[in-house]
């Protein structure tokens, strides 16, 4: 299926850039990315600085908030928006225990505007595609795989709105017809990550020797994603998805979190040993699990797979030496975003706010 005017929401973020990226420079898209952001802290327009030159009049960045329905409906208008890939959202589980409310505002009530707005310009409208989460699953034992059909049973606030907005959108498809498609993910990682997150924390700390955080007793297990796999699947998943489904996007990698902090001093061991020092496993320190913490996520993707003919391109070990390769070859991004040189930049070019 072919779009026109694709309306991309937090494409400032870790996951919509890369999503961007992939439109642009991989697969082959031949319309315009209209990109919505309100640049919060994890959004960072200078991930795709570069792209209004490279692609003059194919990529637009908006700064804006997905919670102004009158601004949201007007961008329609002004830019023929014909598709819409919806990453917006608050989305780090810490966070969302100390605030819940800009969790519930931004994730539940944005995502009612989009639609509304979708509504509002039917003709002509082709889809809109909802990316959320395997949090909104709740949590596995030592068995089992969350599918499509798996209840949902959020456990943190995060997951409660992830989970909220998942049925507004499926709602909408049955209530006025419009054309949908939802994804839930398992964890992201990858280029351009927010280094409050697992792994770039835990690389960034190990390179600079610092304490390496590890929750409870590390044995929380994960299934990790590629995030230009994950790309590479919603991309699939918007041309070829049955409108109204839903479709788990795994990677097929399975890990306990102490695992993974093991994997990353090994490799940074390896490729960038410390001098005079012992090896970075030295680093690691167990601290209070945090409330309400999932044991374990574990997705199965085989109906996206038998379907549509996606199947994640990265090993576990594979994706992770290639992000610790980029983080180790982008120290000054790292820099402006550890130090918040960035949100200055933010103001310079775009102000404090609005267009």
């Amino acid at each position: 299926m072919a779009f026109d005017n694709l309306l991309v929401t937090g494409g400032c973020g870790f996951i919509g850039s890369n999503f961007i990226r992939t439109l642009l420079e991989k697969a082959g898209f031949a319309g315009r990315v209209v990109n919505v952001d309100k640049l919060t802290y994890a959004g960072n327009p200078e991930n795709l600085s570069d792209l209004e030159k490279r692609f003059p009049g194919r990529y637009v960045f908006l700064r804006e908030d997905i919670c102004g329905l009158e601004r949201m409906d007007a961008i329609f208008t002004e830019y023929g928006i014909d598709a819409v890939c919806h990453f917006a959202a608050e989305s780090h589980v810490d966070r969302s225990i100390k605030r819940p409310a800009e969790f519930i505002f931004t994730n539940i009530v944005g995502t009612f505007n989009l639609l509304e707005a979708a509504r509002n310009h039917a003709e002509g409208f082709r889809l809109f595609h909802h990316v959320s989460t395997d949090e909104v699953y709740g949590s596995l034992g030592k068995e089992g795989l969350f599918t499509e059909t798996t209840p949902y049973k959020p456990n943190s606030p995060y997951s409660a709105s992830k989970a909220s907005s998942d049925h507004l959108v499926r709602a909408y498809f049955k209530t006025y017809g419009l054309p949908v498609t939802i994804s839930n993910c398992s964890n992201n990682y990858g280029p351009w990550q927010f280094p409050e997150k697992l792994i770039p924390l835990i690389t960034l700390n190990a390179l600079e020797g610092k304490p390496l955080p590890v929750y409870g007793d590390g044995r929380n297990v994960r299934d990790w994603l590629y995030v230009e796999d994950h790309c590479e699947a919603i991309w699939t998943i918007m041309n070829k998805g049955r409108r109204g489904e839903t479709y788990n996007i795994g990677g097929n990698s399975e890990e306990e979190n102490i695992a993974v902090v093991h994997g990353i001093c090994d490799i940074l061991d390896e490729i960038r040993p410390r001098s005079g020092a012992g090896p970075r496993r030295e680093l690691i320190t167990f601290v209070k699990d945090r409330p309400g913490h999932d044991w374990r996520y574990a997705i199965d993707s085989s109906k996206l797979q038998s379907e549509l003919g996606w199947a994640p391109r990265e090993s576990f070990r594979t994706g992770l030496r290639k992000t610790i390769r980029w983080y180790l070859e982008n120290s000054q991004w790292v820099s402006r975003v550890q130090s918040g040189e960035y949100l200055k930049w933010i103001d310079e070019h775009y102000g404090s706010g609005g267009k």
